[in-house]
């Protein structure tokens, strides 16, 4: 095997790759903002078991490679994310509490994207050779 997490009843590698901005796309997490933003994404992976395999902070916005435990689905993981370091940022520099007097520092929405290394195509075929040697009724989704 790979490099496969386990859980008490699992075995898994659910990778997915994140994307969300700043509200307005304000161009704030340069310098110590970003790199905080950095250490809290990497303090909240660790307590809920997400691991951080790759990421990037820009100005604007934010990317990273994750791998999600099965127990915890991707929309909360961002919630976490989102949640936590929005509010930690906001509350330790001042002047980001001015701009976003709403509470507010991240936009609304993400965008995210499974990763994988095997093609649709490759799972069709797997899963149409695991029929047994002498099938018992014509199951098949099309």
């Amino acid at each position: 095997m790979q490099d496969y997490k386990n859980g008490s009843h699992t075995v898994w590698d659910c990778k997915y790759h994140l994307v969300w901005t700043t509200k307005y796309r304000y161009p704030i997490l340069e310098g110590d903002v970003g790199a905080r933003c950095r250490e809290l994404l990497r303090e909240i992976s660790r307590s809920k078991e997400m691991l951080i395999y790759a990421g990037s902070i820009n100005r604007d916005h934010v990317h990273m490679l994750i791998g999600i435990p099965p127990n915890l689905s991707v929309s909360r993981a961002v919630q976490y994310l989102k949640g936590k370091s929005s509010h930690k940022l906001l509350s330790e520099y001042q002047h980001l509490k001015k701009r976003y007097w709403g509470q507010h520092l991240w936009g609304r929405g993400y965008w995210v994207c499974t990763s994988g290394n095997v093609t649709d195509e490759v799972w069709k075929e797997y899963i149409k050779n695991q029929k047994p040697p002498h099938p018992d009724d014509d199951f098949e989704v099309v």
